[in-house]
């Protein structure tokens, strides 16, 4: 541990006033690259958040010290461990394709929310540290996340009119390394001839060509058509 830190690990009215203070620069750090880009937790959301996470903590070892009182010092503290995870809930949503989004910013909210708890324990040297890393893993690894490649799901529209050429087409993708995510039966157009329809979400595994996976499972028997939706 630093030395320079040891006068103020104690719960007086300096030693509150220092941590309050260090809790407003380490939550407002991690919120102004969220603001910047543009996120729904941003500046004020990561402050407030470290403030209460911080005197919450504080609480708890004032009561268990000062006050003598038979309570236990890390309640107030495992309280706020939980309580932010319905804080950062609000902050992740489902777009197009069911993507999902704010999950990081729900992430940094909730370590924010322990930076804050680590501060008013009075280990500065974890909180500090641990805002460094979370910023280092907000700018330079959200940058090389983005250089990573995925293959991104698609979703198509088939028709057949034989039972078995589902089958084949699930075994077709599978056999190309191809995950079914998800099947939506849609129903039949015409229960007469049996002709029914089908919403299949592929997932691919590997690079594929979209337009000549269309082609091939055209040409699997009992299929009427077959195409790509949006």
């Amino acid at each position: 541990m630093l030395s320079i830190f040891d006068g103020i690990r104690d719960i007086t009215p300096l030693s509150t006033t220092i941590r309050l203070l260090i809790a407003v620069l380490l939550g407002g750090l991690i919120g102004l690259e969220r603001s910047y880009k543009n996120r729904p937790a941003g500046f004020r959301t990561h402050i407030l958040v470290c403030i209460g996470a911080t005197i919450a903590s504080m609480t708890g070892i004032y009561l268990y010290l000062n006050m003598e009182l038979p309570t236990d010092i890390s309640r107030l503290g495992a309280q706020v461990v939980s309580g932010l995870g319905f804080i950062g809930g609000g902050t992740i949503i489902v777009i197009n394709n069911r993507k999902i989004k704010g999950l990081t910013t729900a992430a940094g909210l909730w370590t924010c929310g322990i930076i804050g708890l680590a501060v008013g324990a009075g280990f500065y040297e974890g909180a500090i540290i641990g805002t460094g890393l979370v910023l280092i893993a907000e700018t330079l690894f959200s940058t090389l996340g983005s250089k990573i490649t995925h293959n991104e799901a698609f979703k198509i529209l088939l028709e057949y009119n034989k039972k078995n050429a589902l089958n084949d087409v699930m075994r077709y993708c599978k056999n190309n390394r191809m995950a079914i995510s998800n099947l939506e039966v849609t129903g039949t157009r015409d229960a007469s001839i049996s002709l029914y329809s089908v919403v299949l979400t592929v997932r691919p595994r590997d690079k594929v060509d979209k337009n000549k996976v269309i082609s091939v499972i055209n040409e699997i028997d009992g299929v009427i058509s077959v195409e790509q939706l949006n």
